[in-house]
């Protein structure tokens, strides 16, 4: 198996921590080590990944090489710019396919957190070889532990595959919903959160995907040709709509798709919310990161850099200190970081970026 770590994105509801220049997936959200290191290092760990890549924009590329042990300078591949996740995929594809043209890859985002590695190595190792018998794509779903409107859903059948008890047959793919939606979708008991970890044959993939995005699948082998020919790619790779592999693909795969429960901790990590979850509390469920207190208030969120910062009387919000910017925004309203991002890029404040 060869795996893929998707690592081009901008991390924007971590603002002012996560820049253009220095997104989440390079910060040490958790722990000592970058979110991409410890993705890093959960991979190498398996035994049965032959080689590793990382697919990433090109102004992160040096970076990256710069700073993350364990993957090969040549593996890291540069998309001319982003294009959402089936053709940053797809390019990867290309590039194993050259390799093994019948090899197994594996798709991880660089930045969720996994708690419980042999959890996580056995439903890997069962979407593997699920992978190599049938010739199936295959997911890795979450039990839901909440009605998650950030989340995508995978509706799943009642009964296991015989030789592989935790794997399922996938009914349909469902979009971030509205909560009374999310509400009974945990009623039901037959939808998982939507992981964003994949694992399929090369060749399975490029059938997929000539047979249900043939636009996508035309420019990919165009640049398969470019890339055995050493050629720059960047013009055909301008002229590819960005979609996401589960709207291109997974929703309109009706059969031989299949999902792996999974029974390790899994958090993406996507808001300061999440980050306060994981974290261990002070007196009133305060949680301080860095220089700083909170008095006379309870739940609350202080990320502070480089300078002391002091909450008082206030309860529920968050609070996070950079060098040139501060955010301050109740905790119910994390999600909405976005919307001061793209406030930021409209009035071209590119040095808040």
């Amino acid at each position: 198996m060869y795996a893929v770590i998707m690592a081009g994105g901008s991390g924007t509801r971590f603002w002012p921590y996560s820049r253009n220049a220095r997104p989440k997936q390079l910060l040490k959200i958790i722990g000592k080590k970058s979110m991409l290191q410890m993705t890093v290092d959960r991979l190498l760990k398996l035994k049965f990944i032959n080689d590793l890549f990382i697919v990433t924009r090109q102004d992160l590329a040096p970076l990256i090489q710069a700073e993350i042990k364990g993957v090969k300078p040549g593996n890291i591949i540069v998309e001319p710019s982003g294009k959402n996740t089936a053709p940053c995929i797809g390019l990867a594809a290309l590039y194993i396919a050259a390799l093994k043209e019948d090899a197994v890859m594996s798709v991880f985002p660089a930045d969720h957190l996994i708690i419980g590695h042999r959890k996580f190595a056995r439903a890997i190792s069962t979407a593997n070889h699920l992978a190599k018998k049938n010739n199936t794509l295959v997911t890795i779903g979450i039990t839901p532990t909440y009605p998650a409107t950030g989340y995508g859903y995978i509706q799943y059948e009642s009964e296991s595959e015989e030789d592989h008890f935790e794997a399922y047959r996938v009914r349909t793919f469902a979009e971030k919903p509205h909560l009374s939606v999310a509400k009974r979708f945990l009623q039901s008991g037959d939808f998982l959160w939507n992981s964003g970890i994949f694992i399929w044959k090369v060749s399975s993939l490029f059938k997929e995907l000539k047979a249900h995005m043939p636009e996508l699948y035309e420019h990919l082998m165009t640049i398969g040709e470019r890339i055995r020919e050493n050629r720059s790619f960047t013009d055909v790779w301008e002229e590819i709509y960005p979609v996401s592999i589960d709207y291109g693909l997974m929703e309109k795969v009706k059969r031989d798709v299949y999902v792996i429960k999974a029974t390790f901790e899994w958090s993406d990590l996507g808001s300061w919310n999440a980050v306060y979850d994981r974290a261990p509390k002070k007196k009133g469920g305060n949680v301080v990161k860095g220089e700083g207190v909170v008095l006379d208030g309870e739940n609350n969120f202080v990320q502070s850099n480089g300078r002391f910062t002091a909450v008082m009387g206030l309860d529920n919000i968050v609070v996070v200190n950079t060098e040139d910017a501060t955010l301050v925004i109740p905790r119910d309203r994390v999600e909405e970081v976005r919307v001061l991002v793209d406030w930021l890029k409209r009035e071209n404040r590119q040095e808040l970026l």
